[in-house]
């Protein structure tokens, strides 16, 4: 059996999406810049792509910008709240310690650039709370950017009530929503969310798309410089085939959400139920606020690595966290400020599902995993120490 679990990683494209793409490459294929007939039929569709991505999101069309993906969305939405914040003498950031790397990285250059970054703890419950960001704020506060749901970990922060504490402080709010939109019900002016990145690929979208919403009248700086698309902040022709099969695939995600949130909500209980009578492991993430695919375990006395490729040998794709960091021998920079220490972050498993995955599917893995953690446990010294007591058990 083959088992795809590492949709937080990228999804499946649907045939929705895919079909919804195949007019804009042969039909409908002007340049949504050309004043010429063809070009103004693409031009439409553009624009109705936008008002039907905004209806979504519960903004105006002009509000959204699309981008090559959530990464570009993220350093556009913070350097933008860097610069602006810059001209009024704010230079300080706050944000959370298990930020993906596309903020992170972004944080730090701008540290080097005189900016003082205040990182959240994330220790307690996993999560952040909304007090933690009230008590950070200061007065030279220019920026408060946290992740919707935590990529590797599964925790959803409370967006709403972080986003009513910055529209007091009057501070501007960012999040990165990647792993969230299409996913949860988002409501950007509800939720006071000035600015929000998204990626098609996480909702069974096309690779290589994603958009920036951005409260109308934020000044946005620009990243790529060149023509006047997307309002003048966003230099390339647009890529009007991938925005016609994101916005497909957004819209379907939306509409079904309940009915497939249901069915993920329940495979997922099981799979942590199933992984949980383990020995020696422990849950990653906040366990009541979380969302509906993500599953993340440590086990101790073995290395992650072994454990996917041996998953993977099974027919189990999975992950031991972002895929953007995949190559790395470092552990995870989340479990680590979750609280995990190295021995044990090193022995980290994710496993993220969609609507796609069946129960079927779930009971594959629960038979695996503790077949291979057992297996690779009895080749391990580490664990050979910890059973004859060399070594105290952590977990």
């Amino acid at each position: 059996m083959q088992v795809y679990a590492d949709n937080a990683a990228t999804t499946k494209m649907s045939r929705l999406a895919i079909d919804a793409m195949l007019p804009y490459f042969d039909t409908v294929y002007g340049n949504p810049s050309s004043l010429h007939t063809p070009g103004q039929e693409a031009k439409e569709a553009l624009e109705d792509a936008r008002a039907r991505m905004a209806k979504c999101l519960g903004c105006e069309a002009r509000e959204i910008y699309f981008t090559s993906g959530g990464s570009e969305a993220d350093n556009q939405a913070i350097i933008s709240a860097a610069r602006y914040g810059a001209q009024k003498n704010k230079k300080h950031i706050i944000s959370t310690a298990f930020e993906h790397h596309a903020v992170l990285h972004t944080l730090n250059k701008l540290e080097k650039e005189g900016y003082e970054i205040t990182l959240l703890d994330v220790k307690t419950n996993h999560n952040i709370t909304a007090q933690q960001v009230k008590d950070a704020i200061r007065e030279d506060t220019c920026l408060v950017t946290c992740v919707y749901g935590n990529n590797e970990i599964g925790s959803l922060l409370p967006i709403a009530e972080i986003g009513a504490v910055c529209k007091e402080a009057g501070v501007p709010f960012h999040t990165d929503g990647v792993q969230a939109v299409g996913h949860v019900a988002i409501d950007v002016k509800a939720q006071n969310i000035d600015m929000l990145s998204l990626s098609a690929h996480k909702f069974h979208g096309p690779m290589g798309i994603g958009a920036l919403y951005v409260r109308r009248g934020f000044p946005l700086t620009n990243l790529i410089e060149g023509g006047a698309q997307e309002r003048g902040k966003r230099a390339g022709t647009e890529n009007l085939p991938a925005i016609m099969g994101m916005v497909a695939a957004l819209e379907d995600a939306c509409q079904h959400m309940e009915e497939n949130n249901k069915k993920v909500t329940y495979l997922r209980d099981k799979l942590i139920a199933g992984l949980s009578q383990i020995p020696h492991c422990a849950r990653n993430g906040d366990a009541e606020h979380c969302l509906p695919g993500i599953v993340s375990f440590c086990f101790e006395g073995i290395e992650g690595e072994s454990l996917l490729l041996l998953l993977d040998a099974k027919g189990i794709a999975a992950s031991s966290g972002s895929a953007c960091t995949s190559g790395s021998l470092d552990p995870s920079h989340v479990l680590l400020a979750i609280g995990r220490v190295h021995d044990v972050a090193h022995g980290s498993l994710r496993l993220s599902l969609s609507h796609y995955n069946t129960e079927e599917e779930i009971d594959h893995i629960l038979t695996a995993v503790p077949e291979v953690v057992s297996l690779l446990r009895n080749m391990s010294p580490v664990w050979r120490d910890l059973q004859t007591g060399v070594r105290e058990y952590i977990l």
